[in-house]
């Protein structure tokens, strides 16, 4: 397994497994119990690793870069919806 990115949170690394398993990619998280009993161990060695299979990660990477900008550009409209 490969760690494909890091997360400050698990609630964050959980969303993104989600998001990585709706694309067929199976993801794990090794230290998830420890990180939602105890977060301060996890914070101490760099955060919350998410994984994939090593053969997976390229797509992976591209499904999370595909993923934070559609989700950047959500996050930054402030306009108002608009009704026809």
């Amino acid at each position: 397994m490969k760690t494909v990115a890091t997360f400050p949170e698990v609630a964050e690394a959980q969303v993104i497994r989600s998001v990585l398993e709706g694309h067929g990619i199976e993801a794990v998280i090794p230290n998830e119990q420890t990180a939602e009993i105890a977060p301060p161990y996890l914070w101490a060695s760099g955060g919350v690793q998410l994984q994939v299979a090593e053969e997976d990660f390229e797509t992976a990477k591209a499904v999370l870069a595909t993923f934070e900008t559609t989700d950047n550009d959500v996050a930054g409209d402030d306009s108002e919806p608009t009704s026809s």
